[in-house]
């Protein structure tokens, strides 16, 4: 790989950033149509992010846009870069699986520009991809070598087995994994997620990412799952099934946890911790970690749920944060219900807003770890960066393609 692309390369990678902004969605769309006529590469990917309504497609036309307008400044995509090493280590993506993605790349640009896809703009696109690509595939080969030396550590599908289940509401339960083997864990950065390979009868082999809801330790992990509504579509295939199939006994293959968006536990400096829905599930891994880490740490966790029959956790997070001064929880019912009372079951009607926080937390000092649905986190990372807090102090955190929420909010520190 060469050092850096020649300037030849970035010239044209640039002059092709107006038909990028203009076709980039149908390119990759049939980027992945092409790659997906190979099963074994298409069973790489989580499913539910593509489709008609998937937003993969969308996540990576806006990814080759950014690095097509930043391609003689590549500095400023070190963010995006880990982001996407770190969902492909949880995938089990490797080097050998690049040159499908190459050939089906550079088709698609042919498929979808025609003869406006010279052979000057296929060459410097094919050299710009993989310039990319090796440096996705260094930064990925020292996750697994850092992985597999750690204690616990391992690469590839681990065994696991479902110790217990618990029902945290009506639409979320709690799932205790432990390692078929015996044998320790990773201990987890609080925040990251754990990949899942579930083979369906009928639909096949499923990928799926899920936040870890404990704390780091060395025995087991906790992944608390909401079961969506639509269960025969693809963002509802898995969750259902452990919904309705999982129970203590049943055997999960896991990857290593992975993931940029954990609690900086090196600072002493307050934390707010702003979970929508089931995004609450890292910020409670936090919560346990500051609770057994560092209780003198000031810290907010403030929660929204649309009512007291969805809201998970209630309890638990009231326990955690109990007989510490420095700790509190608020929570936000969107919409609560008569059986809903406020000042026992929730603390404030109404959505989480950026005015709030500002009002009630130390914006002057505090680091922001936001997670949720995009609308949810548009809202919030634009406050209160409108509000002075510096965006690099504004984290975030959602289930889904994260480049996809470049297009409706800042960029961020991750």
């Amino acid at each position: 790989m060469p050092a850096s692309l020649s300037p030849q390369t970035v010239a044209v990678v640039k002059a092709t950033v107006p038909a990028l902004e203009t076709h980039g969605l149908a390119i990759t769309r049939r980027m992945y149509e092409r790659l997906f006529q190979n099963t074994e590469i298409r069973d790489l990917f989580n499913q539910s992010h593509h489709g008609e309504a998937g937003s993969q497609p969308k996540a990576l036309a806006l990814a080759v846009l950014a690095y097509a307008r930043n391609i003689d400044n590549l500095g400023v995509l070190t963010g995006a870069v880990e982001r996407i090493a770190q969902k492909h280590v949880a995938l089990n993506i490797l080097p050998e699986h690049y040159p499908f993605v190459a050939d089906a790349l550079l088709a698609a640009i042919r498929d979808v520009l025609g003869e406006a896809a010279t052979p000057e703009i296929l060459t410097a696109w094919g050299e710009a991809y993989w310039f990319l690509a090796e440096l996705l595939i260094g930064r990925e080969a020292t996750i697994y070598r850092d992985q597999a030396a750690k204690a616990g550590g391992w690469n590839g599908w681990r065994d696991f087995v479902v110790e217990s289940v618990t029902p945290e509401s009506e639409t979320i339960r709690s799932f205790v994994l432990v390692p078929t083997d015996g044998r320790p864990v990773l201990r987890h950065e609080p925040g990251q997620y754990l990949g899942f390979l579930v083979d369906l009868p009928g639909r096949g082999v499923l990928k799926r990412n899920y936040s870890i809801s404990c704390a780091p330790n060395d025995r087991a992990y906790r992944i608390t799952v909401k079961r969506e509504a639509a269960a025969d579509q693809p963002a509802g295939l898995v969750s259902n099934w452990l919904h309705a199939q999982a129970r203590p006994g049943t055997v999960l293959k896991v990857a290593a946890p992975a993931g940029d968006f954990f609690l900086d536990r090196s600072s002493a400096e307050p934390v707010v911790l702003v979970s929508g829905g089931v995004g609450l599930t890292p910020m409670v891994s936090m919560l346990e970690s500051l609770v057994q880490e560092a209780p003198g740490r000031p810290a907010w966790f403030v929660h929204g749920a649309l009512n007291g029959r969805v809201h998970a956790m209630r309890e638990h997070v009231r326990s955690l944060v109990a007989n510490h001064e420095s700790l509190s929880a608020r929570t936000f019912y969107a919409e609560p219900e008569a059986q809903d009372r406020p000042g026992e079951h929730y603390d404030e009607a109404g959505l989480v807003t950026a005015e709030w926080l500002a009002a009630n937390t130390p914006s002057d000092r505090a680091t922001y770890y936001l997670c949720g649905p995009k609308p949810f986190l548009a809202s919030l990372s634009h406050g209160l960066i409108r509000a002075g807090v510096p965006a690099e102090r504004v984290r975030f955190e959602f289930f889904g393609p994260a480049d996809e929420l470049l297009d409706a909010a800042p960029k961020q520190a991750a």
